[in-house]
């Protein structure tokens, strides 16, 4: 198991993506208003477009700039133009830190 330590939850900001690169993987980190984090994959599946520098609405992430917002659990795009879906990542939280292994990801219902 390739889990890493990226970040102590006390690190993060309610409602605003953190960028981490975890074995060259680029992810975002969200912190939701009930206090779960969440990870998804950092590059918009329709411009190449960092995540983390978009915007928290609810449960997703907004691409900054097109539009597409990404649901925090799922990754599937919920609107135009992106089309394909983030991977998301499975989370886990010890002692405080966040850690991620850039090679597991939660398997999806569509």
């Amino acid at each position: 198991m390739a889990r890493h330590k990226v970040i102590a939850v006390g690190e993060l900001v309610q409602d605003q993506a953190a960028r981490v690169v975890v074995e060259d993987v680029p992810i975002a980190l969200v912190l939701d208003g009930s206090g779960e984090v969440h990870a998804i994959g950092d590059t918009c599946s329709h411009g190449q477009i960092s995540l983390s520098e978009g915007f928290v609405e609810g449960d997703t992430l907004e691409c900054w700039a097109h539009g597409s917002a990404f649901s925090l659990r799922t990754g599937v795009p919920q609107n135009l133009p992106a089309y394909e879906p983030v991977p998301v990542y499975v989370v886990e939280i010890e002692d405080g830190d966040v850690y991620i292994d850039p090679n597991v990801t939660k398997e999806i219902e569509q």
